[in-house]
């Protein structure tokens, strides 16, 4: 017979992937009753944290979606952008030297027309 601990695992496990397989947004955590955590020693089940709630009775366990997270634990990045300039190579003009493609007016390469046969 199978410990209590492997029949949480399981139970919850199974959750997850029924979770992850119906729903566009991953499980983002679980939460369990406090009381239940410290029983089992776990801090993570399958990489998502356990979090203690002791509205979710004993014996219980709800997977929260990654779309119904409230945002106060999602961690916040400020991003810097620079401006992206971009060059076109030199062409040969018909007078002989060659001019630098201008960033704001690129050049459109000389090619040479398709044979029609």
């Amino acid at each position: 017979m199978a410990s209590p601990e492997v029949k949480n695992l399981e139970a919850i496990s199974k959750a997850i992937d029924q979770h992850n397989t119906s729903c566009a947004y991953p499980a983002a955590e679980v939460r369990m009753n406090p009381f239940e955590i410290e029983r089992l020693g776990w801090e993570e089940i399958r990489g998502l944290p356990l979090v203690g709630d002791p509205d979710v009775g004993t014996g219980r366990f709800v997977i929260v979606c990654s779309r119904d997270m409230d945002g106060e634990d999602l961690e916040e990045t400020e991003a810097v952008g620079r401006d992206l300039i971009t060059v076109a190579p030199a062409r040969q003009t018909p007078d002989g030297p060659e001019t630098p493609a201008s960033p704001e007016f690129p050049s459109a390469p000389d090619f040479p027309e398709p044979s029609r046969n």
